[in-house]
């Protein structure tokens, strides 16, 4: 028999074979609103009474539950009924799971196993991915799990008489469990690193630099609904522009999220310190017990802009004039897809830096953004 007449029907049935094993593409899901108008696109997810669902040519929409007239998904969803509280894994592992499908108000859960389950819509609390549910509720996410945060990078170079260059960057780091906000938290761990650096130079003239850096981190424990925690938080300083070779301050106490919303949120927090701060002259050298009263504030505004202010003040109570404090505040616009511009200030203030340095450093700054998530 000649090979000609064998490799056709071989090559047949090894693409039948393949077609047969290779699985297909899942089904986009569908959502009917009550003019009849359809969406195709996928079921991002349901808060009470309104539905959020990405289109395929209007992107992401928001829709209220009474403008539904029907919603079909493939995907494995978990159904947060009302009454229910998520206060530790075994709660979470008796919340519904499966495929949705939603005609003239009821849902319908259709579990991998066993029969479908039906929940009024007015029941419904929330809804979303069950895979996501499962990894960040149903189970402890490890250390190295469900980070966020931001990398920013910024840089001015000017080139003439004078030669000044200055570049600045750094990085946050935020991991939140569980990562839902409309959940109790339980943790909450953040670390942050900054830095500034620049000179001035021009023949003849000693370099002028600026030298700052900022470390810091700090572990938040919940204990109560009332979003009260207890935190303890190391933090690390260098400002070549006040004579502040380092400063250690370590500390802990009592923090209070006063405000909790997907657009604001508000943090007051008050520890109890030891600073000690190594200056250029050896005899400013303070070891202190001191205070600290700060708050965060993070509001979000429309098309992904967002704005974040924080101040603190730490009056010294074994050197009543050492005393310090810091503030700042920032706004972030998104430029493409996780690419976003900023604009920054930030003042750090000592009282008692030593003799010719300047009580107040202030620094304002423009760049680039980049979010991890």
């Amino acid at each position: 028999m000649r090979l000609s007449s064998i490799f056709p029907p071989l090559i047949f049935a090894f693409s039948l074979q393949v077609a047969a094993q290779t699985p297909l593409p899942p089904q986009p899901d569908v959502l009917v609103l009550s003019d009849d108008e359809r969406l195709i696109g996928h079921f991002i997810r349901s808060n009470g009474s309104s539905v959020v669902f990405k289109s395929d040519l209007l992107g992401e929409v928001t829709v209220d539950w009474a403008k539904v007239k029907e919603l079909r998904s493939a995907t494995r969803y978990a159904v947060v009924e009302k009454n229910v509280k998520l206060e530790n894994r075994a709660d979470a592992a008796k919340v519904p799971k499966g495929s949705v499908e939603v005609s003239n108000q009821p849902i319908t859960l259709h579990p991998a196993t066993g029969p479908a389950q039906n929940i009024p819509v007015a029941e419904s609390a929330h809804i979303m991915d069950a895979g996501t549910f499962e990894e960040h509720i149903e189970r402890r996410p490890g250390f190295s799990e469900s980070w966020n945060g931001k990398v920013a990078f910024d840089a001015a170079l000017i080139q003439a008489t004078q030669q000044s260059r200055a570049f600045g960057g750094s990085v946050s780091l935020v991991r939140a469990v569980p990562i839902e906000t409309w959940l109790p938290p339980r943790n909450r761990t953040l670390i942050d690193f900054s830095a500034a650096r620049g000179s001035v130079s021009q023949p003849n003239t000693p370099t002028v630099k600026t030298e700052i850096w900022h470390a810091g981190a700090e572990r938040d424990q919940y204990f109560s609904r009332y979003r009260l925690y207890g935190f303890g938080q190391a933090l690390f300083d260098h400002n070549f522009s006040q004579g502040l070779d380092l400063m250690q301050n370590y500390g802990g106490g009592l923090g209070w999220t006063a405000i909790q919303k997907p657009s604001l949120t508000l943090d007051l927090k008050a520890s109890i310190n030891y600073i000690k701060q190594q200056f250029q002259v050896a005899s400013n050298n303070h070891n202190l017990v001191a205070s600290t009263f700060s708050e965060n504030l993070t509001r979000r505004f429309g098309h992904g802009m967002v704005f974040a202010q924080q101040l603190s003040v730490t009056p010294t109570w074994n050197e009543m004039s050492a005393w310090l404090a810091s503030g700042g505040a920032s706004l972030t616009a998104p430029v493409y897809k996780r690419l976003a511009f900023h604009v920054e200030v930030l003042d750090n203030y000592l009282h008692s830096p030593p003799v010719g340095f300047k009580k107040n450093s202030f620094q304002a700054s423009t760049g680039l953004t980049y979010s991890l998530r």
